[in-house]
């Protein structure tokens, strides 16, 4: 069926029902990302490494939308033991999840920092706790209405290495080399997880998209100085806001005419704001060596091995 031109969150279908879990939901695009998909209708798991921000991401949408069903989970998705308590909760209390929006993200931290199970920490936030989320969620996502798993990777991917000699920056650290790695990271995986499902016969919908250059403060909380000033004030003027920013992903999340494998992206000049649109990631993100290379990595550094469920025929 394709993307209709010119797509708009007014487009979204009524989600009443549906179940979405929005990882990185209380600022800038997973906010904006979860306030479109309670607005109509779907119940939305704030998934916040911050309780009292998720709460206050919360508060902020029902004072706009009282009627919004609204529940803040906390997780660190650089912390596996988090991520696998996320899911544990979240089986305990839901018996299937529709959409999953693998959105939070740590951008250039100036000094090559570990997470708590030793990886480098934007691979592990960005990367690998969203590899474990969605792994640890498979079988609710089959038991989902039309489910999805969208990931969000960026442009940045397109000129990224995985650096998997030293995924983990031990022989030479730097911050922007770092954080595109892990964002070619996402979209390999997104892709990788799109042949799998459809391999297995799976109902999921693996789906990517990217952003463009929107205003958030993914760019103006980075604690790289020189991130911070390129990205959030010199470049600023550029930028579109967070709720257009959030419509390939919002799009990838709902538009029936989406297909799996997909990468939404702004249909403006050079990617950098606009409607959504079928783009194409960097060939690299879609070698199958690179995908299955990447794969078998990740399962050995999170431990989750991925169980696709069977299909009743």
């Amino acid at each position: 069926m394709g993307i209709p031109s010119g797509w708009t969150a007014e487009q979204i279908p009524d989600l009443s029902g549906r179940v979405a879990v929005v990882t990185g939901a209380n600022s800038g695009l997973g906010l904006a990302t979860t306030r479109a998909l309670a607005g109509k209708g779907a119940r939305v798991l704030l998934a916040v490494r911050d309780e009292d921000k998720g709460r206050a991401a919360a508060d902020a949408i029902t004072a706009d939308l009282p009627d919004a069903a609204l529940e803040v989970r906390r997780v660190d998705l650089a912390d596996l033991d988090s991520v696998r308590a996320f899911a544990g909760k979240l089986h305990a209390d839901h018996g299937h999840l529709d959409v999953l929006v693998n959105n939070a993200g740590l951008m250039a931290p100036p000094r090559r920092t570990l997470s708590a199970q030793g990886h480098e920490v934007q691979f592990a936030a960005n990367h690998l706790g969203h590899f474990a989320l969605t792994g640890l969620l498979l079988d609710l996502l089959a038991a989902g209405t039309d489910p999805r798993v969208v990931t969000v990777s960026s442009p940045n991917h397109r000129s990224a290495t995985l650096y998997f000699d030293d995924l983990g920056g031990e022989r030479g650290y730097a911050p922007m080399a770092y954080y595109n790695q892990s964002k070619l990271a996402n979209a390999v995986f997104g892709h990788q997880l799109h042949r799998r499902l459809t391999a297995a016969g799976s109902p999921v919908r693996s789906v990517l998209a990217h952003p463009g250059y929107a205003a958030t403060n993914l760019q103006t909380s980075s604690p790289a100085g020189l991130v911070r000033f390129l990205f959030g004030r010199l470049l600023l003027p550029l930028a579109q806001s967070a709720d257009r920013g959030a419509l390939p992903t919002l799009c990838a999340a709902t538009e029936p005419g989406v297909t799996g494998g997909e990468f939404l992206v702004p249909d403006g000049i050079g990617e950098l704001r606009g409607a959504p649109t079928a783009g194409e990631p960097a060939p690299r993100a879609t070698d199958e060596e690179t995908g299955r290379r990447l794969w078998d990595v990740s399962e050995e550094l999170t431990g989750v091995r991925y169980t696709f469920p069977a299909v009743a025929a």
